[in-house]
């Protein structure tokens, strides 16, 4: 038997508990199949990357997954070194709600904050 220590790897994205709230919402109204919600990062905007939280139906092999007390979280495998060390939150207000990302790999962003580049 080995002496060697293993500690869990810390999650690519830290989630507030408004974020997490708001994955339980989306799940407590998915669509039958949905296994969770998945955050990627296509190719679109002005700057390059832009980020997209759409149900899942099925977990691919190389995806992160994060498990939250109302669901899980999966990120695109190709998109977790974009968005290694983010923090992913869900903001209200009287005109907009979303979630918002604090990403330190994000070098720049377009004026509308739609899309970043890393």
């Amino acid at each position: 038997m080995s002496d060697v220590k293993t500690r869990a790897r810390p999650a690519a994205v830290m989630l507030t508990p408004a974020s997490e709230a708001r994955i339980a919402e989306l799940m407590a109204k998915a669509p039958a199949d949905a296994i969770g919600v998945k955050l990627s990062t296509p190719r679109r905007g002005c700057s390059g990357l832009a980020y997209s939280v759409d149900y899942v139906t099925e977990a691919v092999p190389f995806d992160e997954k994060i498990e939250t007390p109302g669901g899980v979280l999966y990120i695109d495998g190709g998109s977790v070194l974009y968005l290694v060390g983010s923090t992913m939150d869900w903001v209200e207000d009287e005109f907009s709600a979303g979630f918002v990302f604090n990403n330190p790999n994000a070098t720049g962003s377009c004026g509308c904050g739609e899309s970043f580049t890393v």
